[in-house]
Order: structure tokens, then sequence, then C-alpha cells
């Protein structure tokens, strides 16, 4: 997932609020597991949230998620976010790294069963 921070997610200062940077995390896990589970999916933990660099106005974020762990009904998602600087040169730096749980909801949101990966589609 590609983003730009605006001066509406940043603070007087110009330093992107952490609250927007967890919300794209949050986003980018859960396109992640939302594929996985083949359905809906819900945060239930965010196990672990390092911010490594500040994000500025103007950085172009980069959002990778991978997934680590699949359960029954849980679905766990490492996720690095980098920030491309354009100045002069342009400068790459990570500056968020987490790992969130998600669960695989039915249509009344209760836990359900991860499909087979055979039966997942892309």
């Amino acid at each position: 997932m590609r983003v730009v921070a605006m001066p509406s997610d940043a603070n007087m200062h110009g330093d992107v609020f952490g609250g927007w940077i967890m919300s794209q995390v949050d986003l980018a896990g859960a396109v992640c597991a939302t594929r996985r589970a083949n359905g809906r999916v819900v945060t239930v933990a965010v196990n672990s949230f390092l911010f490594k660099q500040p994000v500025f106005v103007g950085d172009l974020l980069s959002i990778y998620a991978d997934i680590v762990k699949a359960g029954r009904t849980s679905i766990t998602v490492n996720v690095e976010c980098y920030a491309e600087r354009s100045q002069l040169e342009t400068d790459i730096v990570k500056v968020t790294e987490a790992t969130l749980t998600y669960v695989a909801t039915d249509d009344q949101r209760r836990p359900r069963l991860l499909p087979h990966i055979d039966s997942v589609t892309n």
C-alpha cells in the first residue's frame, strides 16, 4: 500500500501523528489478512509497534504486509513501513514495524474457521 502524508495528518511542526501511521499499518495488515481469510476480519491485537523514524508531511509511505502465522481463526501479520523523502536526492528510511493479529469473522461477527489454503481465491 502507498500513501502520501498530508498536512492534515500532522501536528503544527510537520511531524505526522503516530495514530495516523497506526491506522495505515492496520489497513495494510487487514488487506493481507482479508485475502487469507477470504472475507471479513477484525483486528484483535497489536502485538508490537515500533516507531523507528519520524514521518513528515510529503513523505511517500510504502507499507508492506506479510502473514507470519495462521491459526484456526486468527492471522498474524508483520507490517513494515518505509518513507521516501524526496529532497534533492531520494532517501528511503524504515519508519515503522509492527505485528498485528486479526480474526476471521462471519456475518454475525463471530469467529469463523479460516478456509483451507487450497480454497482461497486471489
